[in-house]
């Protein structure tokens, strides 16, 4: 579960000095620091649950979402998400993982996002079209249908079998939102195969 500072001292009401015992309970792993302020009491939480609570707003998305779908062959071990309006990339290493954040157009950030229910954890979660949008927004343009097909098929090592089963409705309207020559490829490209 995760706690705050704030949330976790409320808790050490009957102590004279909440500081010392919450540094106590860091040190003796009763509670995993996350980012200042912001803990975990369960030390096998997985990074993906706490992605929201570290930097926000965001959703789970990129190749992080792309192999929870089993869209790429590869594990993904660094949880990727998508802000909008940071003007930058940010990084945060912590003992449960590496979680990266980077800009999407804020036009499209609300869009095509699912909130997630596991155990006692919720997070955001890009859907599948979305999370190959996002990809695809942040790679350097293609020239032509060919050529996405090829960044798709053999760069993204994307299954074709699991291209056919995306909502190309969802497609169209990203790649109107966008405004990005790869997404507009994205969408001629799978109009083309249907």
């Amino acid at each position: 579960m995760v706690v705050s500072n704030n949330i976790q001292k409320s808790k050490y009401k009957d102590y004279s000095n909440k500081d010392t015992k919450l540094a106590r309970d860091v040190k003796n792993g009763k509670l995993i620091r996350i980012k200042k302020g912001l803990y975990e009491t369960n030390p096998n939480t997985p990074a993906y649950y706490l992605a929201n609570f570290i930097y926000g707003p965001s959703y789970i998305s990129f190749d992080f979402a792309l192999y929870l779908y089993g869209l790429i062959p590869e594990k993904a071990i660094v949880v990727t998400c998508a802000t909008f309006n940071k003007n930058k990339k940010k990084t945060y290493n912590t003992p449960f993982g590496t979680l990266i954040y980077r800009d999407v157009p804020e036009r499209v950030f609300p869009y095509y996002v699912d909130l997630i229910e596991e155990k006692d954890y919720t997070f955001h979660l890009a859907t599948k079209e979305k999370a190959l949008c996002d990809k695809l927004y942040t790679l350097s343009p293609v020239k032509n249908i060919e050529q996405m097909k090829n960044l798709l098929l053999y760069d993204l090592r994307i299954d074709e079998e699991e291209l056919v089963n995306l909502n190309i409705n969802i497609i169209k309207d990203l790649s109107e939102m966008y405004h990005s020559t790869n997404v507009l490829y994205l969408y001629k490209y799978l109009r083309k195969i249907f």
